[in-house]
């Protein structure tokens, strides 16, 4: 009985090693270790139809397509100190990374990535970096002008307005881009701009919008945080729409919808949150292309032409190809100087220096 007894504490001893070793390369989820915690905070609502929506989406389908991975997610965040507190809280709770989905983010996150370095950021937009915090976003002007293809093929009075947030260069970019498509298939097209002084008002965004319909504008495309006012506005009126941001907004326009830019996140954040999880994520400002999962041109309205749709899917393998630059000269301004001579091309990666709308459309950066 003594040496049996052995025998069986032995063979214990033996399996319980086995299943120590054998353990050790099971999936975290079938050792019973912790989910991987994401936190995101928006700076406003995650159903915006819009910027929110597009980055929200984006965790939701992370969270989907990586059981492991837990989110947090915080909506209607200001920028600046409030920012910091909601991170940290995140971190507090678990969070091991944060998307702090805001330009405006960029500072906050910087502060609270060096307080917790073990912590992973990533920023859309930034133009800093640190050992924890990286950036990503995408370049935008080829798809704002294979949309003004369609536009400049969809439209009826030759006349689109833009209801944009800022001056910045990147978004003067996204307009030069978008009249220039246009006017390759329409030379009569014209485009005016309002710009808002702010991401999100939507008294003001209507305000613009009637005020460009009345002007006899019969296309309208948009550049703040929600597109809903706009694509709405320009709903009621009869008129097309063109929208920026998030994939859905088609719903809001159903008529006049022409198509948009949007962000698809999902795949992205999921490769973000499997590089957290297996110790290879690093510092980087990836900035991607049309040819990246995370930049799509929205599905068609029923009012596009269908030759229109063809022009734009050329247009698009010519970008893609390198046989076709959206900048290329000669091009002036709209105040008449010449801004790219002629066999020239201004190119993508300068266009955070673009601080000047091309001929043609109606109005001026302040």
């Amino acid at each position: 009985m003594k040496r049996t007894a052995h025998t069986i504490l032995k063979q214990l001893a033996i399996l319980t090693c086995l299943i120590f070793v054998l353990g050790a390369g099971l999936p975290a989820a079938a050792q019973g270790q912790e989910k991987l915690k994401v936190g995101i905070i928006h700076i406003g609502s995650i159903n915006d139809a819009g910027y929110n929506q597009a980055h929200s989406e984006g965790v939701r389908v992370m969270e989907k397509n990586l059981p492991n991975v837990e989110v947090i997610q915080v909506e209607n965040v200001p920028e600046g100190a409030d920012a910091e507190r909601v991170m940290e809280n995140m971190i507090k709770q678990g969070a091991k990374l944060i998307i702090p989905a805001s330009f405006g983010y960029l500072d906050p996150a910087l502060k609270v990535a060096r307080k917790y370095p073990d912590v992973k950021f990533v920023h859309p937009g930034g133009y800093k970096l640190a050992p924890n915090l990286g950036t990503y976003w995408a370049s935008t002007p080829e798809a704002f002008y294979m949309v003004g293809i369609a536009a400049g093929k969809t439209t009826k009075t030759n006349k689109a307005g833009y209801v944009v947030a800022l001056p910045i260069s990147f978004f003067l970019a996204n307009i030069n881009a978008f009249h220039l498509g246009a006017r390759s298939v329409n030379p009569k097209f014209e485009t005016r701009v309002v710009f808002m002084g702010t991401f999100l008002d939507a008294p003001k965004e209507a305000i613009a919008a009637s005020a460009l319909l009345d002007m006899g504008v019969d296309v309208l495309g948009v550049i703040v945080d929600s597109p809903i006012t706009v694509v709405q506005a320009a709903e009621k009126r009869g008129a097309y729409s063109v929208g920026y941001h998030y994939l859905g907004a088609q719903k809001f326009a159903p008529k006049g919808w022409i198509s948009g830019i949007a962000f698809t996140w999902g795949q992205l954040y999921t490769r973000f949150a499997k590089q957290v999880m297996d110790g290879t994520w690093k510092s980087e400002g990836l900035f991607g292309n049309l040819t990246s999962d995370f930049l799509t041109i929205a599905p068609f309205g029923p009012a596009v032409p269908a030759d229109a749709i063809k022009m734009v899917n050329e247009t698009k393998q010519e970008f893609v190809a390198g046989k076709k630059n959206v900048f290329q000269g000669p091009l002036k301004d709209n105040k008449g100087m010449e801004r790219v001579k002629a066999g020239e091309a201004f190119p993508l990666t300068g266009i955070g220096k673009m601080d000047w709308l091309v001929e043609g459309i109606i109005g001026q950066p302040k």
